[in-house]
C-alpha cells in the first residue's frame, strides 16, 4: 500500500507512566496506520515507544526507527526501516524529515523538547507539517495555558499559537490532518 505520508511521534520512553498513555499511543498509530500512514519514532523498545512499535507491528503498519548509535541495544527488532545517527540533535532533524505532522503524545522531558523545537521551526517556516498535541485527559494544558500566556503578554502572537493544534482524540487529529 502506498502511503499518503508519513508522521513523526513524540512520546515517552519510560516503562514507569500510567497505562492509559500507552492505550492511547497505541489507539493513535493503528488509527493512523489503517488511514495509510507510516509512523516515524525513536524506534526503541523502551516505554511508549515500545508499545507504539508492537501494535504497527501487529497491524502490519510501516514504522520508521531513527536511533542514535549509542542507543543500538534498544532498537526494536521488527521496524520497516531503520535510520542510524551520531547524535540526539540528528535525530530529531531526522524524525521530522519528509513527514506531514509531528504529533505529541503524553511524554516527559524529551518529548516537550522535541515538540517545542518543532513549534519554533513551524513560526520559523523551517518545518511546513502540521503540529498537533494529543492532550488525552488534560495532559498538556499546562502547555497550552503557558502558550496563552505568551500570547497575552506579547510573546507570541495568535497566528503562531494557532500553529499547534491541541486535540482530544485520535479521530479528531487524523480528521484534522486530512482537511
Amino acid at each position: 500500500m502506498e502511503l499518503k505520508g508519513k508522521i513523526a511521534v513524540f512520546c515517552s520512553a519510560s516503562f514507569d507512566i500510567d497505562s492509559q498513555y500507552n492505550k492511547v499511543a497505541r489507539d493513535f498509530v493503528r488509527a493512523a496506520s489503517l488511514r495509510g500512514y507510516g509512523i516515524v519514532t525513536g524506534g526503541t523498545v523502551k516505554g511508549t515507544m515500545g508499545e507504539i512499535s508492537d501494535e504497527l507491528h501487529s497491524c502490519g503498519g510501516y514504522h520508521l526507527g531513527v536511533i542514535p548509535r549509542f542507543m543500538e541495544q534498544y532498537v526494536y527488532p521488527e521496524l520497516s526501516e531503520v535510520i542510524w545517527t551520531d547524535t540526539m540533535a540528528q535525530r530529531k532533524t531526522l524524525l521530522r524529515k519528509d513527514t506531514c505532522a509531528v504529533v505529541a503524545l503524553p511524554g516527559g522531558i524529551g518529548t516537550l523538547d522535541e515538540v517545542v523545537e518543532t513549534f519554533a521551526l513551524v513560526h520559523l517556516k523551517q518545518y511546513d507539517g502540521k503540529i498537533f498535541v494529543l492532550d488525552h485527559e488534560g495532559f498538556y494544558e499546562p502547555l497550552k495555558r503557558l502558550l496563552e500566556h505568551y500570547v497575552r503578554t506579547g510573546m507570541m502572537t495568535e497566528e503562531t499559537m494557532a500553529k499547534m493544534k491541541f486535540v482530544r482524540t485520535s479521530e479528531e487529529l487524523l480528521d484534522m490532518l486530512e482537511e
